[in-house]
């Protein structure tokens, strides 16, 4: 797959949260804030400071890292990377000794109880596997309200989910198709509810609601 095909790897979260939204968001470049997406910018900004490395003990923190992995055609930032000094690690340029990469998301709000935040922080693991030939078997996500990690092991199965997610993904992206709108209690908190209209669009077709309509008035 050539580079210029690559989808953003950030989408990956939309996708699994919604897959309309991201119909929306990265086929159509529709966008809009609300508060919530502000607070999430916020907590964005110092992380994707590429500016701020800092080697502390063992560990070295990069933070927005570009990264990209050819399997899965993604390509993003990682908002900070942790490399933990370690004997089955890799090199790294202008530091002595061998380091593991541990991938760090931020994250407003609190844990999920769905896949949208592991699937997003295990493809920068898969990206960052690719583009550095090691293993990284966990990484974690750091959610600012309640200032507390969690750790994400990066299991076959969760693997497996980010391979299906990205060819799904790309298909969609292909076909240019934006999916129909699957309601739930998530709308409420969507930044695009006023583009999708998603009350709207659970009415079906104009074609439908006339056809509908004129069973109605035959059954009078």
């Amino acid at each position: 797959m050539n580079e210029d095909e690559y989808l953003l790897l950030s989408g990956i979260q939309h996708f699994n949260f919604c897959r309309r939204q991201w119909a929306l968001i990265h086929i159509e470049e529709q966008w809009s804030e609300n508060y919530l997406t502000t607070e999430g910018n916020l907590a964005h900004e110092r992380a994707h400071n590429s500016s701020l490395t800092e080697k502390r003990g063992d560990v070295i923190t990069a933070r927005g890292l570009k990264i990209a992995s050819k399997e899965l055609g993604l390509s993003g930032e990682c908002d900070v990377v942790e490399f933990h000094s370690d004997p089955q690690g890799v090199t790294l340029q202008k530091h002595k000794g061998l380091y593991l990469p541990m991938p760090v998301e931020y994250k407003r709000g609190k844990p999920k109880t769905d896949d949208c935040d592991r699937l997003q922080l295990c493809a920068q693991a898969m990206c960052l596997e690719e583009m550095l030939l090691c293993t990284i078997n966990s990484g974690a996500l750091f959610y600012v309200t309640q200032k507390r990690r969690e750790i994400i092991d990066f299991t076959p199965e969760l693997r497996e989910k980010v391979r299906k997610t990205a060819a799904e993904m790309h298909e969609l992206y292909r076909r240019k198709h934006t999916p129909k709108v699957k309601t739930g209690s998530f709308c409420k908190s969507c930044s695009l509810a006023n583009i999708c209209l998603p009350v709207l669009n659970t009415y079906g077709s104009a074609k439908e609601y006339v056809k509908n309509k004129i069973r109605e008035v035959g059954d009078l």
